[in-house]
């Protein structure tokens, strides 16, 4: 296994992603973009890229904060990226540019996932047009939104838990509407007893309501993703 920290650029900000893959494999092969949450690129979002190199993708974390790595840096640098639609997906293309110009990617065939803002971010990369065969979100934020999903090229799916305080019904009748008359091939799944940060194992630390670690969703989420991805990524 191929762990490589990659040095990138977008305008002034100087970036650093992780790179995972399995060096055993020659051929050209599916490329994942991984976007973390409010946290930053830390340990956890960095486990689940080693995940998906394990798969057979390569997998590429990306940075959105730069020199920011407290979730308080986080939560001001979401604050300035929501008043900039425009620099808050060309953060995120920046780092899929660094996955597709891989030569261990097929570039054709591309997906990304993203947690808590990660997820809304590749949300709206879909909706800036971005080439992906798909985009997975992981207890993602639904809005702010572009609207404009037309735009999207590949399968959206969804994982939601039902007890999110951040992500009310309301919420999520709004994304299926939007997904919907923008006739996007959309699922989403919704899980009882699940809260916020349920992939994120150090959730309980937050010492806030409705977020807490969900083993058994985490799990299950996971699943789906990899069922979208063996359908997507089919040849």
């Amino acid at each position: 296994m191929t762990e490589q920290d990659l040095d990138y650029t977008f305008e002034e900000l100087r970036l650093k992603g992780f790179l995972a893959y399995d060096d055993a494999q020659r051929a050209p092969r599916p490329g994942v973009l991984v976007v973390h949450d409010a946290g930053g690129l830390g340990e956890h979002i960095k486990e689940k890229a080693r995940r998906l190199a394990k798969l057979g993708h390569v997998a590429f974390a990306l940075d959105m904060w730069s020199e920011g790595k407290t979730v308080n840096d986080g939560m001001r640098r979401i604050g300035e990226l929501a008043q900039d639609l425009g620099r808050w997906r060309g953060v995120a293309r920046a780092g899929l540019d660094v996955l597709a110009a891989r030569p261990e990617v097929d570039a054709s065939r591309l997906a990304a996932i993203g947690y808590c803002f990660g997820g809304t971010t590749v949300y709206e990369l879909a909706r800036s047009g971005a080439d992906l065969r798909g985009v997975v979100g992981f207890h993602s934020g639904l809005s702010p939104s572009s609207g404009e999903a037309k735009n999207i090229k590949g399968k959206v799916l969804a994982l939601i838990g039902a007890d999110d305080p951040l992500i009310p019904p309301e919420a999520r009748l709004a994304f299926e509407k939007e997904m919907s008359e923008a006739k996007v091939d959309w699922q989403m799944n919704v899980y009882a007893n699940t809260g916020h940060s349920f992939t994120n194992p150090g959730a309980d630390a937050f010492k806030r309501p409705g977020f807490f670690y969900q083993p058994a969703t985490d799990a299950r989420s996971w699943a789906e993703m990899r069922r979208l991805f063996d359908e997507i990524f089919a040849v």
